[in-house]
Formats: structure tokens, sequence, C-alpha cells
């Protein structure tokens, strides 16, 4: 490998430079240009490191973002994703990504130019939650060009490791859900069952005390809830298009118990309940999927007094999440987070962690002096 000068001069008799770097690889002979000599010689490190690795993809090879996003969404249909899921992929690459770095190759693109790419996401309006979804779908591509031998490197992997090694006060990069901010307080909670009316109110009592997701709840069959045993059991999930479908993951299979103050609700609730062709608990009036707009802005918005707080019905199920962990002195359950996890039909332990770790709290000296004693006794 070498990196030189190259300096010629145009038709015009104009003087040009750049910095020129030439190596070889099991494809051949390769040179690529750049107008400063630092950059030159970050790339010929860069290319040094995976051709030695045996992952390096010449930039002549190299296919573009826009390119390697269609063929990503190509895979997930053929892989049998839901349509709304391949629906927001597409927007994510359609509005957001191939916009700005579309036509870039994925031999061009690196932590720098990711993170510019980020910035202006930013700098365009796009909210910060979008803008973390857009980067994952950015990262998402990247990891299956890597599995074609399209890419060597993900760079918005590698700019995710960096911040998790400076970052502190959040796990993975994620931010710490906060109390009276992400999830309701148990004040919050009472006003909201305070102010729940009609038809709504038996579908926020069964999110709040079973966590069970928007999807699961507009697919949740009476067939499915056994009233006296107090468990019901998560089978299905209705997508944003209202079609049913399996749940998000094999362990959202699951089955949730609940209280006697849900179990005498949804006995009541049954008696007036639409009827549905498909059984459902939660229909809409002419016993079709309840759409997941009517949920939120008829029900959940018009049960928060004053100016609506919680806007999605996560965070109920982010509430059901901290009941179950908080400790039984508390008002919470005091469970596990191999029991949350199941609960909340996390697909493995890390998820639970990633997102509640920070809520899980050790037993104070008292408690464990209390504990070892009655073991003892």
């Amino acid at each position: 490998m070498a990196v030189w000068k190259r300096k010629w001069k145009t038709r015009s008799g104009e003087e040009r430079e750049a910095w020129v770097v030439e190596y070889r690889d099991s494809e051949g002979r390769h040179l690529k240009t750049f107008k400063l000599k630092k950059e030159a010689d970050a790339y010929e490190s860069q290319v040094r490191v995976d051709v030695k690795a045996g992952v390096h993809v010449a930039s002549s090879k190299s296919v573009t973002v826009k390119e390697a996003g269609q063929s990503w969404i190509k895979a997930g249909e053929v892989d049998g994703l839901e349509r709304s899921t391949i629906k927001r992929y597409r927007e994510h690459l359609d509005q957001h990504i191939v916009p700005i770095i579309g036509s870039l190759k994925l031999s061009d693109l690196n932590v720098p130019t990711v993170r510019n790419f980020e910035d202006k996401l930013r700098a365009d309006g796009r909210s910060p939650a979008m803008v973390r979804k857009i980067m994952t779908s950015l990262g998402s591509i990247l990891a299956d060009a890597q599995e074609q031998r399209l890419a060597a490197r993900n760079s918005v992997r590698e700019l995710r490791r960096n911040r998790g090694k400076r970052k502190k006060g959040s796990t993975n990069g994620r931010t710490k859900l906060k109390v009276g901010v992400d999830i309701p307080s148990p004040d919050e909670i009472k006003a909201i069952l305070a102010h729940a009316k009609g038809r709504w109110r038996p579908l926020l009592i069964t999110a709040i005390f079973t966590g069970l997701r928007a999807s699961e709840l507009r697919g949740l069959r009476w067939s499915d809830v056994n009233l006296k045993a107090g468990e019901l059991h998560v089978v299905q999930r209705a997508d944003r298009f209202n079609e049913i479908g399996a749940p998000k993951s094999e362990a959202g299979t699951r089955t949730v118990p609940f209280p006697k103050f849900v179990a005498n609700t949804l006995k009541e609730w049954k008696l007036v309940c639409p009827k549905s062709d498909l059984d459902l608990v939660f229909p809409n009036g002419l016993g079709r999927v309840e759409s997941l707009a009517n949920i939120i802005n008829r029900g959940l918005i018009p049960a928060q007094p004053g100016k609506a707080k919680y806007t999605g019905m996560h965070a109920l199920r982010h509430f059901y999440a901290s009941w179950c962990i908080n400790r039984t002195k508390d008002g919470g359950l005091g469970l596990p987070p191999k029991n949350v996890q199941e609960r909340m039909g996390h697909s493995s332990i890390n998820i639970t962690l990633d997102i509640y770790g920070h809520l899980f709290k050790g037993d104070d000296a008292g408690e464990l002096d209390d504990a070892a004693n009655r073991l003892l006794a």
C-alpha cells in the first residue's frame, strides 16, 4: 500500500494536486483519490486493517446506500415481516435516508459521515424519537450489507459504541425512563382511572394492570380470557392495518395474570360489549378491530385531566412494568427481572434490563438483617 501526491495541469494550465491511496486486495489493484493528505492516510490505515481481515470492499465494487436499502427491504419482505413494518422501513429509507445520503457508496460511509447525517436529521426538524428510529434503520441496512459482503463495517454501530464508552446515566445508549415523564406516577394512574369513561374504561384498566401492548389489546379475544382464574393468554395481535396476526415474537405468546378488580370490570363489560365475529374483547362499534388512533384520542387522552401528558399507550405498559418491579413496601409486586420479562413478553432478559434495569432496587441493610433473622430463626 502507498499514499502519494499526484500533480497535474488542467487544459487551461491551472495546477492541481490530490492525494492517492494505492493498494491491492483479492480483486486486484485499486486507486482512490482524496483532497487532503490526512483523509488519504486515514483511509489507507482503515483499508490496511480491512484487507488483512478479508472484509474490504473496494469503492468500485461498492453499492450506494439507496441500493443497499432497497435490498434490505426486499429481504424483509422475503422473511415475511409485517406489512406495517415494511411500510415503516420504506418511509425511513425513501423520506429520510435517500434524500440525504442515498447516493453515497457504502465504502464512503464512516463514523464522521454518519454523525453528520444524524446532525442533518435533527437540524431539519425531526424529533429525537424519529432520529433514533431512522438511525436504527440505517444500522440495519449496513448490517444486511455486511452479511452480503457489500460493506466492510457498520458505522452506525461504531458510532454507538463510541458513545457508549463515554456516556453515563444510560444503558446501551438508551435514556433512562423517568416516573412522571415517561412512566405515569401512581397518582396519575389514579386520575386516569377516575376519569376513564364508557367503553374505554375497561380497556384502559386492562392495559394498566396487564401491560399488554396496544396491538395485543386490540387483538385480544374473549376465548383467551379466563375470568375465573384471573389470567389472559396473548396468542395474537392486530397490526396498524387492523389485520390479525401472531404476537410480535415467540416470547410475546404468554399468560398474564390480573387482579380481581380487572376480572370484575371485564365481567361487567362482557354484558354490554358489541358483538364481534372475531370474538374481540375490545372491538369497535361494528365488532371489528378498534383503531389505535381511536383508543388514544377518544380513550387515553380524555382520561387525563387538563392537558394530556401521555399520548401513547406504551406509557401504561411502562407503568405496569414499574408496578411489577417496585418493592411491595412501595406499593409494587416486587417481582424479579425474569418474571417481569415473561409478563412483558420481551424476547430476552437483556431487553427488560436495558429498559427497566434502573428501576430495580436492592434491599437496604435493615431489610437484609430482617430476612437473615427470619431465615435463622
